[in-house]
């Protein structure tokens, strides 16, 4: 990686608006944005339905005692084979992005991933709960009690995902740069923020 790429990793709690905060800083800072696009391109690689893509990379080996997320992440249709296999293929795109393009990367292990990488920032998005349960039911147009169901569901699948292949959880302070609660300044301003404090970071 030349001296003038750079890459940022954003993992965050459902609910927090993490993805919308990462799309606006690639757009303030001009740079490429990944998401779901590395699931496109791990299913193209192991000739899988994407939907099996969804399940399984976020399940690997989930240990679950919420029948809700049993029922959100399935882990009876896949191995853990597959499941390593599926992380193993997303790991070689998501260091292929990086070494070729400046870019946001949200989730799929990306802090661990480019770990080794000198000129990575690691940020963990958070919210309140209750906060993060009226921005599923306004912005997702989620029933309340869906909207906890889902929060409870999604987190205990990120964690246990992130924890089976990085070996510690997502918001593990030790391996991020910043933590932000996304709630202090909103949407808008919490990009606002996090742009500037990446500007400065690689003196932009």
């Amino acid at each position: 990686m030349s001296k003038s790429k750079y890459v940022v990793t954003i993992t965050r709690q459902f609910g927090s608006l993490g993805r919308p905060i990462a799309k606006k800083i690639s757009e303030k800072l001009g740079i490429e944005y990944y998401d779901r696009d590395i699931v496109d391109q791990a299913a193209k690689k192991l000739n899988l339905p994407i939907s099996v893509v969804n399940e399984e990379e976020e399940t690997a080996k989930k240990v679950t005692v919420n029948p809700f997320s049993r029922m959100m992440y399935p882990l009876g249709k896949g191995t853990s084979t597959k499941q390593d296999e599926i992380f193993q293929a997303q790991q070689n795109i998501i260091r292929f992005l990086a070494e070729k393009d400046t870019c946001v990367i949200v989730g799929r292990c990306s802090d661990f991933i480019l770990s080794e990488m000198d000129n990575a920032v690691h940020i963990y998005i958070y919210a309140p709960y209750e906060v993060r349960v009226e921005h599923c039911v306004k912005d997702l147009n989620m029933e309340i009690n869906e909207a906890r169901r889902m929060i409870v569901a999604v987190d205990e699948a990120r964690d246990s995902y992130h924890m089976q292949y990085a070996g510690y959880k997502p918001d593990d302070k030790n391996h991020k740069d910043i933590l932000i609660d996304s709630s202090f300044l909103g949407v808008d301003g919490t990009a606002d923020f996090l742009a500037t404090a990446i500007r400065r970071k690689f003196n932009l």
